[in-house]
C-alpha cells in the first residue's frame, strides 16, 4: 500500500495488529522484499507489528531517473575528500526523515527502530533527530561513518563497479546474482534458486540502478553521524558478520563503541547477507533484546 511520508508516496507494508511496532529500514538499493518473509513472520509470530517500506529511489517508491548517479557519487565523494558540502538530490536526514513519515502515516508514536546496511545508517539519524520516536535501535552490518575504517575488498569493488552484460533481463538476474555472490559470507549461503526468485521478483518491482548510486553519494555526503553518535540514548544493538567484504566488521565495532552503552554482537561467519538463514541468526539475537527493552505505554 501507499502512505503519504515526507511529501513522497512511499510503498510500504504492514503486518498490522496491536503488537509493538518494529520498523525495518532496508539497505543500499534494497527494496522491502529484501526482509525475507519468513523474518517477518517469525516476528509477527512472536507478537509484534512489522513495518516495512521501499526506501526513496527504490521498488514502488518514487524514484529520481531525472537526476544524475554516478556523476552524484563522483561529486559527493570528491567533496568529502575536500570538506566542501556537497549539493545532492537528497541526504540520508531526508531518508531519515521519510522513515519517520512512514510511523506518522501509520499513526505509530514509536517503535523498535532497525535498519541494515545503509538502513541502519538512516535508523541512526533517526536516533540522533528524533530519540522520542526510537525505543531501540538496532544496526545490522552498518557503519558509523566515520573517516579510516576499511572500506569494501577490492574484488568485491570490482564487481559492483561492473555492468550487465546486456539489457535482458536474464543478464539483469546474473548480473544481481553475482553482486549478491560477492558481499556475502561463507555461513549463510543462498542456492541459487532463492537468490535468482529474489532478483526476478525485484526486478518485476522496478530496477533503478541510477537511484543506488544516489544512494550511495548520501552515504558518503553524511560526514558528521559518527562525531554525533554519543547523542543516542536509546538501548542500542549491533549485529556485524565477521567475514563481511562490504562494510568489514571494524565498521561494526566503531558504532558500538560510540553509542553509550551499546551492545556488539559478532555473527561468525557472516557476511553481507540477506538469505533467510542469516535473518533467522538476527531474529535470535534482536527478538530477545526487544523484550528486554519493551515500549512504555502511557
Amino acid at each position: 500500500m501507499k502512505v503519504q511520508a515526507n511529501g513522497l508516496q512511499l510503498e510500504v507494508d504492514d503486518t498490522g495488529g496491536p503488537g509493538e511496532p518494529v520498523l525495518l529500514i532496508m539497505g543500499l538499493g534494497g527494496q522491502l522484499i529484501y526482509w525475507p518473509d519468513s523474518f517477518v513472520q517469525a516476528l509477527a509470530a512472536a507478537g509484534y507489528r512489522v513495518l516495512r517500506f521501499d526506501n526513496r529511489d527504490t521498488g514502488l517508491s518514487p524514484h529520481w531517473p531525472e537526476r544524475g548517479g554516478r556523476s552524484q557519487l563522483l561529486a559527493a565523494g570528491l567533496r568529502r575528500l575536500f570538506g566542501v558540502p556537497p549539493h545532492l538530490p537528497y541526504t540520508l536526514h531526508d531518508m531519515a526523515r521519510d522513515a519517520l513519515g512512514v510511523l506518522d502515516a501509520l499513526g505509530v508514536p514509536r517503535a523498535h527502530i532497525t535498519g541494515i546496511s545503509l538502513g541502519g545508517m538512516v535508523a541512526q539519524r533517526i536516533a540522533i533527530a528524533a530519540p522520542e520516536r526510537c525505543a531501540t535501535l538496532a544496526c545490522i552490518m552498518s557503519s558509523s561513518g566515520a573517516r579510516g575504517l576499511p572500506g569494501p575488498r577490492p574484488q568485491v569493488l570490482k564487481v559492483m563497479a561492473g555492468k550487465p552484460r546486456g539489457h535482458d533481463p536474464e543478464a539483469l538476474t546474473r548480473y544481481y546474482m553475482r553482486v549478491f555472490r560477492a558481499v556475502s559470507g561463507p555461513a549463510f549461503a543462498a542456492s541459487d534458486e532463492w537468490l535468482r526468485a529474489l532478483v526476478m521478483r525485484a526486478l518485476a518491482r522496478g530496477d533503478n540502478p541510477s537511484g543506488n548510486l544516489r544512494q550511495a553519494a548520501a552515504v558518503i555526503a553524511d560526514t558528521t553521524r559518527a562525531a554525533e553518535l554519543p547523542r543516542v540514548r536509546c538501548p542500542t544493538l549491533v549485529l556485524h558478520g565477521e567475514a563481511d567484504p562490504l562494510l568489514p566488521i571494524k565498521c561494526g565495532r566503531d558504532t558500538a563503541r560510540r553509542i553509550p552503552g551499546a551492545r556488539f554482537v559478532a555473527i561468525p561467519g557472516g557476511g553481507h547477507d540477506i538469505t533467510p538463514s542469516a535473518f533467522d541468526a538476527f531474529a535470535r539475537h534482536l527478538l530477545p533484546f526487544w523484550r528486554q527493552h519493551p515500549i512504555a505505554t502511557a
